[in-house]
């Protein structure tokens, strides 16, 4: 075997070698970026179900208060039909 076979040799072996690291970064890359793909798909279905949310204690808050005021309207009647029946 001559040196140039050798050094061109060596050289084909490094190539392959950087080519296996390159293909295994790559197969890394690959699974991190579906990963994130992921993660933006789940924090983008969060946001959502926290507008959600926030509207949905909006309308309790609402019914809540709606529900206060019959309640004291009804408390009036009931002493209006008291006073009356006396």
């Amino acid at each position: 075997m001559t040196m140039s076979v050798a050094v061109s040799t060596g050289a084909l072996m490094l190539i392959g070698l950087i080519l296996t690291v390159l293909l295994m970064q790559y197969l890394r890359l690959r699974e991190i970026w579906r990963v994130a793909l992921a993660c933006r798909k789940v924090t983008r279905w969060a946001q959502i179900g926290e507008l959600e949310n926030r509207e949905l204690r909006s309308a309790l808050r609402a019914e809540k208060a709606h529900l206060e005021q019959l309640q004291r309207k009804l408390v009036i009647l009931q002493d209006l039909i008291c006073a009356q029946e006396r």
